[in-house]
């Protein structure tokens, strides 16, 4: 990663992550069939997050610099319990959540946070440059949701 440093890179990842799926960005033209896109530029840093499907979905997010990748993280996330919480519930306990957590200007070292709707939790370890964790929701002590991702620098 030359001429871009790590607390640099972070701190686009934040700001990138807050301005499209937690900040109800705006879709851009989809990389693959039937995906969604989401996508955030600032400077020589693009971001694109790309994923399938609602209630059970797959994705991926990926920064360039100057046109080359330097970073990204995979995640797969799916409702363990539908009669009791639905796709649209689920996201918006996971968008408001996260809208906290970014407002903390961090995306990872763990986090819980209440909604009307659920108890939201990460744990996570390691740092942007190699990272895995999981997050879940839980209304009475009961799971209802989780994701697990991974991701880090890309050489």
């Amino acid at each position: 990663m030359t001429e871009l440093s790590l607390g640099r890179l972070e701190a686009f990842i934040i700001k990138a992550k807050a301005a499209t799926y937690a900040g109800n960005g705006k879709c851009v033209q989809p990389t693959r069939p039937g995906s969604i896109d989401l996508s955030y530029e600032e400077g020589d840093l693009t971001y694109r997050d790309s994923y399938f499907g609602s209630g059970d979905f797959i994705g991926e997010e990926v920064v360039w610099h100057l046109g080359d990748p330097i970073w990204a993280m995979n995640y797969y996330g799916y409702i363990l319990v539908p009669e009791e919480l639905s796709a649209e519930e689920s996201g918006k306990v996971i968008k408001a959540s996260l809208t906290a957590l970014y407002s903390e200007g961090r995306f990872l070292s763990g986090f819980k946070h209440q909604t009307t709707l659920g108890l939201y939790i990460d744990t996570n370890e390691g740092d942007v440059s190699n990272f895995h964790g999981m997050e879940w929701t839980e209304r009475g002590g009961r799971r209802l949701y989780e994701l697990r991702y991974h991701g880090g620098l890309v050489r």
